[in-house]
């Protein structure tokens, strides 16, 4: 007599087999229809593929039921008063430091499988490498922000229930940073109370004490006390508010960067999924695909939330597709979020979603790419002209002036020391100016 479940698995087979036989028909017969029979074709392909993925479903569910093999049942008998022998372990030829042979019958020493010199240096670097991996992904809380939480954690919930510190609170959540919003605003008033400290330490040096170009560095102020306390009362008031400036205004700084990051990699990772969805399989274990590659380390922060908020709080894929998307940095992530969900809960083809917007990002990438280019050209003939000309010109103008007796009472070595601190500022400037428009 057959098994029942065997009954079951032959009769969700043969209900595949139709289902794939329909859906060749479909296929076969849709280029000769018109537009309007077209559509009408396609949503019953979609309805079709869904009860095929059901009866999928199925078919795993009907081959685990089935146990193919059954282990043999020995029942030990233990005699009283007898003891069971006990099996001595049998040691391999390696323990025992004996030569191995292969299964050709060919013998190997020990000396001769033991592990050479580059080899060991080979297995030592991957063991590093894996302990720098697992030193990056430690999270680090941060002692400064603890000690600042502890002090000003109740300050801190008054400030961002205000509307001006709201929007710090937002761009916060989406630059990804490693800090609560109480603990970064606690660590803004900290820093600015330091500040207020250094403020008065550089107040109070610079009230006695002049700070030159010329040796001796360092010199005594000559000037009343009254003149110079108004000279240099701003540094108070500038350093306070210069430090609490740039820590408001970091976060949406870093959220711009990494908003950056992700318009880079996502033309590639957008290909990637069409790719995967083609397969047909759960669109989650699509980003759970793409964040395990981590060739896509900035689109990986993001994926890893949306897969957290499914597997951990519970949420269906269209609702975390929605809320990565209305806390994602990059406004083309959110967009193509939204969009996969429009598609998910419409019933819609992913494959055709993400080559399309595959080839939307591809376009707008090769356009960044070439103003890029472009821009590179010009910045590099400005950086000729200001680096290489001109300091030479003006070193130039500064000797024929000293020679000429027209006010230059400065040295040659002192003209050289400013024409070489000018090349250094200048190259700093650059420099940060190519690192601010780098990703952009």
């Amino acid at each position: 007599m057959v098994d029942k479940r065997f009954l079951k698995l032959r009769q969700v087979l043969s209900d595949e087999k139709k289902i794939i036989s329909e859906l060749e028909k479909l296929y076969d017969g849709l280029d000769d229809l018109s537009a309007s029979e077209k559509t009408l074709v396609k949503s019953q392909i979609n309805s079709i593929e869904n009860k095929f993925k059901e009866t999928h479903a199925k078919l795993k569910t009907s081959f685990t039921e089935i146990l193919f093999s059954k282990p043999l049942e020995i029942e030990k008998k233990v005699i009283p008063g007898v003891k069971t022998p006990q099996i001595p372990k049998k040691e391999t030829g390696i323990e025992r430091g004996e030569d191995i042979s292969s299964k050709g019958g060919k013998l190997f020493s020990m000396k001769e499988i033991a592990p050479n010199r580059l080899e060991k240096e080979t297995v030592n670097r991957l063991r590093e490498k894996q302990k720098k991996e697992k030193e990056k992904k430690k999270v680090d809380t941060g002692e400064y922000s603890k000690f600042a939480s502890e002090l000003f954690s109740k300050y801190s919930i008054k400030f961002l229930g205000q509307k001006s510190f709201q929007r710090m609170e937002d761009q916060l959540i989406k630059a990804n940073l490693n800090y609560t919003p109480v603990g970064y605003m606690s660590t803004v008033i900290l820093t600015t109370f330091i500040s207020f400290v250094v403020a008065g330490f550089l107040f109070f040096f610079f009230l006695f004490f002049n700070f030159e170009a010329v040796v001796p560095f360092i010199t005594r102020a000559t000037e009343p006390i009254n003149l110079r306390f108004f000279k240099v009362v701003w540094l108070l008031f500038a350093v306070p508010a210069g430090t609490f400036i740039f820590m408001y205004l970091y976060p949406a700084m870093e959220k711009t960067s990494a908003e950056q990051a992700i318009d880079e990699e996502l033309p590639f990772a957008t290909i990637h999924m069409a790719a995967i969805s083609g397969s047909m399989i759960n669109p989650v274990k699509i980003f759970e695909i793409i964040a395990s590659t981590g060739e896509y380390p900035a689109l990986e922060k993001e994926f890893i939330k949306m897969i957290n908020e499914i597997n951990l709080y519970g949420y269906d894929l269209v609702s975390a597709l929605k809320n990565t998307a209305a806390n994602s940095p990059s406004k083309k992530l959110g967009e193509l979020l939204n969009g996969l969900s429009m598609t998910i809960h419409s019933g819609g083809d992913m494959v055709k979603f993400f080559d399309k917007r595959a080839q939307t990002f591809l376009f707008d990438y090769r356009i960044k790419q070439q103003k890029s280019s472009k821009s590179a050209e010009t910045t590099m003939d400005i950086y000729i002209s200001m680096v290489i000309a001109a300091p030479m010109i003006l070193m130039l103008l500064m000797m024929i002036m000293k020679i000429s007796g027209l006010g230059i009472a400065m040295s040659v070595g002192m003209i050289s020391l400013l024409i070489i601190l000018g090349v250094i500022v200048i190259n700093v400037v650059f420099l940060t100016f190519m690192s601010l428009k780098k990703t952009k």
